[in-house]
């Protein structure tokens, strides 16, 4: 199951006919930015209930309305206030027939989100908790995060720890429930004060940790996969095979690599490429003009003495372009354990 915004998890709910229905009134950008939060499933289903749909009355166009504003408000209150506080509160306003629905509906999805008070946890504060924990403990609450905050609470961690973790995460399978359970509900305990509930992510394996190393800054990418290989060479090489580094750009075909300069500033372009190989600079600048080839060279030259953190910062946001593009299907990048492509 995907990590869910407040929005999308109460869609969810809704069951695959109202939630058609829904995104079809929310227009396709904010349709789109909802559906980005499901599963691939809920996505597919969805989308092939809203290809059926034929008319739908305006009747049952504000029932669908109505229910999906009960259950975000539902969301609301808990987030608040818990359940407890939740459901005093939709008595009041729908009555305790109506209001006792709609908890047992999020009473029913929390049942299946171990870690969920994890979603609103403040990292730094997070960060701090964990650092002392088992690297298996720190491993297993990573795995449930979304990868964007899984990633700072990691580069947050001593260089030896995170080499350690994140070998954890990349060799966990499957987690028995119990214990599971027993490790939530231990750092619930420790936390309940300063911590509100989430919904769960994927758990453990190469994909994840690649998805949250993706997210890190360039010195904390270095430094996992540099102590990785001093853990378990092999699992590096596939970590890094599966992960795009700034000079596997030569890599890729002409017409992506045109692609992607279209979306590039060129200044930024120009930092990105300090210090790079001939072979990084010859793929960029044989994919210009040869006159913008000719202002690209000239401007990095100009560039003088530059902070190595700064050549990063402008690569890794090429990189994150690239990456992009590739989500989209603009662009395709091949990867060291890809099969091969016939021309």
């Amino acid at each position: 199951m995907s990590i869910m915004s407040p929005g999308a998890s109460a869609l969810a709910q809704l069951g695959v006919r109202k939630a058609a229905v829904l995104l079809i009134q929310l227009g396709k950008d904010k349709a789109a930015q909802v559906m980005a939060h499901l599963s691939d499933a809920e996505v597919e289903n969805i989308s092939a209930e809203i290809a059926k749909l034929d008319a739908v009355t305006s009747a049952e166009t504000s029932s669908v309305l109505e229910e999906f504003h009960d259950l975000m408000t539902a969301h609301a209150h808990v987030t608040q206030g818990g359940f407890g506080f939740a459901q005093d509160i939709l008595e009041q306003s729908l009555g305790a027939e109506r209001a006792k629905e709609i908890m047992d509906r999020l009473h029913a999805a929390a049942v299946q989100m171990p870690f969920q008070f994890l979603h609103r946890a403040d990292p730094a504060q997070l960060r701090g908790f964990i650092s002392d924990e088992h690297p298996q403990v720190i491993a297993l609450v990573l795995a449930h995060m979304a990868p964007d905050k899984a990633s700072l609470l990691l580069s947050g961690l001593p260089a030896h720890q995170q080499a350690v973790v994140a070998h954890r995460i990349a060799v966990m399978d499957r987690t028995s429930p119990e214990i599971v359970r027993t490790v939530e509900a231990i750092l619930e305990r420790k936390l309940s004060s300063m911590l509100q509930p989430a919904e769960v992510s994927r758990v453990g394996g190469v994909d994840p940790l690649v998805n949250i190393i993706n997210r890190s800054d360039r010195p904390t990418e270095r430094q996992i996969v540099e102590g990785l290989e001093g853990l378990d060479p092999s699992l590096a090489d596939e970590v890094k095979s599966r992960m795009f580094m700034f000079e596997d750009i030569v890599g890729l075909d002409d017409r992506s690599v045109q692609q992607v300069l279209r979306q590039v500033d060129t200044a930024e372009l120009a930092l990105a490429l300090k210090g790079v190989s001939e072979a990084v600079r010859s793929k960029i600048t044989t994919n210009l003009s040869e006159r913008a080839a000719e202002n690209l060279i000239e401007e990095v030259e100009l560039l003088g003495a530059v902070r190595l953190a700064q050549v990063e910062e402008a690569q890794q946001s090429i990189i994150r372009t690239i990456r992009q593009l590739e989500e989209q299907g603009v662009i395709t990048v091949r990867r060291g354990n890809d099969d091969e492509f016939v021309t």
